[in-house]
This record gives structure tokens, sequence and C-alpha cells, in this order.
């Protein structure tokens, strides 16, 4: 039971860093798309490079922070049956529904990716645009490592449903909302 409750811990504090950190990208996203639309609409000047970067801004904000956002409960889920369940039912549920359907899901999302992030690696793929990022590659690597943290919070969120179930644990620790940074 300890080391089911440490890796839990373990996999929630990573998850937890990871997303606060990446909830930076947030700040630089705004802020680099105000330059663009402020080069762009007042001075004339257009720079390819700034407003792809903002789509590459985009994809860590969501895919690498999506395992924070389990983490936190944020995700969608059936509330019919979720909202009025107790502590006990919650954790079939949530263990149900990560054995079900996170875990798998993940494993076809990587499996299917591997092959596409491989081939852009293997090229070290480049924007199309000449003056634009010439790191698809790690943009299309966002695509395993959105999978790799989401079946990681889901492994943490069956461990902590399972200590529920066994009377280790008496809630989930997740929070409903995330605190500030």
């Amino acid at each position: 039971m300890n080391f089911l409750s440490s890796a839990a811990r373990k996999i929630d504090t990573a998850n937890d860093w990871i997303g606060r950190t990446t909830a930076w990208v947030a700040l630089s996203m705004v802020l680099v798309q105000f330059t663009v639309v402020v080069m762009r609409y007042i001075f004339g000047i257009g720079s390819i490079m700034m407003q792809e970067s903002v789509i590459y801004m985009h994809s860590i904000l969501f895919m690498i922070g999506a395992g924070y956002t389990l983490l936190y409960n944020g995700h969608v889920r059936v509330d019919i049956f979720y909202r009025d369940a107790t502590v006990h039912a919650k954790a079939i549920l949530d263990l149900i529904g990560v054995a079900i359907f996170l875990v798998p899901v993940c494993i076809l999302i990587w499996w299917f990716s591997w092959g596409y992030v491989g081939a852009s690696w293997a090229v070290f793929e480049g924007s199309k645009e000449t003056s634009g990022i010439q790191a698809v590659y790690l943009l299309k690597s966002t695509i395993l490592a959105f999978a790799v943290m989401m079946m990681l919070q889901g492994i943490s969120l069956a461990a902590h449903s399972v200590l529920i179930l066994m009377g280790v644990e008496d809630e989930a620790p997740a929070k409903q909302t995330p605190p500030l940074a």
C-alpha cells in the first residue's frame, strides 16, 4: 500500500509541477499573438515564425497540460452518475473509467502516433514555410508526451481509487479547482 500511495503522490507532484510550468505558456501565447497583431496591422510587418510559434505554444499548453487538468478533475465526465455519487462509488467509477477508457486510449494514441512522430524525427521535419519554425518534429512529439502524461495521471487516479476502496485514503487527493500559481 505504501508503494502505491507513494507512486501516486509522485505522479501527482510531477504533473502538478508540469502543469504549473506549462501554464506560463498561456501568457507567452497571448503576448506573442498581441505582438503579431500590432506588427501586422499597425506597422505592416508580418512574421510567419511568430505566427507559427502561437500554434506551438497552443499545442504545448493543451497537450502537455492535459495531465494537470486530469489531476484537478478538469476533464469532461458524465455527471449524471458521478455528481451525486458517494466517495466509494466515485472511486469505482474512476477505476473503471481509467481501466476501460483512459489507459487503452492512451496506448492507442501512443501506438498510432509513434510512426508518425518517428517519421518526422527521421527527417527533422520543419515548417513548409521558408521563414517558419523548422522543428515540426518537436511539435508532433507533444502527442507522445500527451499519451504518457495522461496515462501516468490515469494510473495515479486508479491507485488513489484502489486506496479509497481499501480504506487507506478517505477521498481522492485531486482538488476541484487548481490552486493559483
